[in-house]
Formats: C-alpha cells, structure tokens, sequence
C-alpha cells in the first residue's frame, strides 16, 4: 500500500465519512493539533526511561481514538466505522493517576516555570500543546457537532500533563523553579 494518494496535493482531504474539507479547516487542525500532541507524548514517555509508561502508552491510545473520531466528520460514521471512543472511565483513569502522584508531592503554594530537566519541560510542552487542543475542540463544537467528552478529557489529560512534570521532579528530586513576579 502506498502511503501517499495525490488526492491531497490541491489542499483538501477527506473525513472518514467521505466529505471533502480543506486541509486548514478547524476540524482538521484539531485532530492535527492531537495527532502533534500524541508525539509530544511518545516523546515524554520515551524520557521517562519507563516511569508511567502504560500511563502514557493508554494516552496515546485515546488520543489516537479522539483523533479518529474527530476525522470521522459525523456521529453516523463513527457508528459505522465503530470508530473507537473516548469513554468516562478513561476520564476517570487520568483523575486516579494524578490522585496517585498528588498524594506524593508537597502542596504546591506558588507558581512554578517549565523546566529542571528534559522530561519536566517535555511534560510542560505535553501540557501546553494539550491546552491548544481543548481550546481549539471548544472552537469546533460551537459549530459542529463534538463529543462533549473529548473537551473533558483534554482538559483532564492537561492537568496529568501538569502533575507528571511535578511527580517527575519530585521523583527526580529535582527542585521546583518558583515564579518570581517583578515587584
């Protein structure tokens, strides 16, 4: 099989549903922006030299099923395809993680700046590009349809995002950069 088909040489692909759209559109950048954000994550998960590696190895499984569910174009589709679904229990799978590596970190009392070591700041980046994910979902379900879960889930996998960099620091006894405001 060929990996490239010309169909897209003028600018346009197709959803799962068959439906033409141009390569620039909200919906394509969405999944665009989660299919960068699923590299970030094989990145970090590659750093983290087996450190919440299933964690992260599930992340990337639902990335690519909200990926595929958005490039589906309509529910009918996702329904004949049986494209798979982000679900409340890997919503819930996120929360119990952080719960996990919360309940080893010291209250956090002030802001903190990325960075410290590679992985800290790679899941920083995992964050950031996480949140432009979320807000770009938010941008494309105020004018179509969007599953409801899939900015939940983001919003959720940003704040893992957050809490990893903390735990990785923390395991790494690597100490927090503390914000200093000018006074």
């Amino acid at each position: 099989m060929k990996i490239y088909t010309r169909t897209g040489d003028k600018g346009q692909t197709s959803l799962l549903n068959g439906k033409r759209v141009p390569k620039d559109s909200l919906r394509i950048e969405t999944y665009g922006t989660i299919d960068e954000l699923n590299s970030h994550t094989g990145l970090l998960r590659d750093m983290l030299e087996g450190h919440n590696t299933e964690l992260l190895t599930a992340v990337q499984m639902r990335l690519f099923d909200l990926g595929s569910t958005l490039s589906a174009g309509d529910e009918a589709t996702v329904a004949r395809f049986q494209v798979p679904q982000v679900q409340e229990p890997d919503v819930e799978a996120l929360e119990q993680a952080m719960d996990r590596m919360d309940a080893d970190l010291p209250a956090m009392r002030h802001f903190i700046l990325p960075g410290g070591h590679p992985a800290i700041s790679q899941a920083h980046i995992c964050r950031t590009v996480c949140r432009r994910a979320e807000r770009m979902a938010i941008r494309l379900a105020a004018e179509e349809p969007v599953p409801e879960i899939a900015v939940r889930y983001l919003n959720r996998l940003s704040d893992l995002f957050f809490v990893l960099a903390r735990w990785t620091g923390w395991r790494m006894n690597i100490a927090e950069i503390q914000w200093a405001p000018r006074s």
